[in-house]
């Protein structure tokens, strides 16, 4: 059975990133990390849900994001890993921010590299 419980350090670093890479678009007040634990995946690390246009209408709310990171896979990641897979996740939301995200055409090695390199060169690394 999967469990979840909130990431505060998965959103810490969602903070950083953002400001650091000016990921103005992205409003962090409706971004939510969440740690799952007990997923039988074994190749994906992460994953970026969003509430659909239909539930956002019947409860009156603007899109909201939640970046769930998989304990078993996630956690023991180096450290770069980490970041380099939740920039990953964050450029699934798009510019808009209404509850759609970006593709693999868009989210792809090559961009979250290039981002990484910045965030690092940001961070004075």
């Amino acid at each position: 059975m999967i469990s979840y419980s909130k990431a505060p350090d998965v959103e810490q670093e969602i903070v950083d990133i953002t400001r650091r890479l000016e990921l103005n678009h992205i409003d962090l007040s409706r971004v939510v990390c969440i740690r799952s634990f007990g997923s039988k995946s074994r190749r994906t690390l992460a994953r970026c849900h969003t509430i659909s246009r239909i539930v956002q209408k019947s409860l009156d709310i603007g899109a909201h994001y939640i970046i769930e990171v998989i304990a078993e896979q996630f956690d023991r990641l180096p450290q770069q890993e980490k970041t380099k897979t939740l920039i990953h996740e964050l450029l699934h939301i798009p510019k808009s921010f209404g509850g759609g995200f970006k593709h693999h055409d868009f989210v792809n090695h090559k961009n979250v590299e290039k981002l990484y390199r910045q965030y690092e060169s940001c961070k004075g690394l």
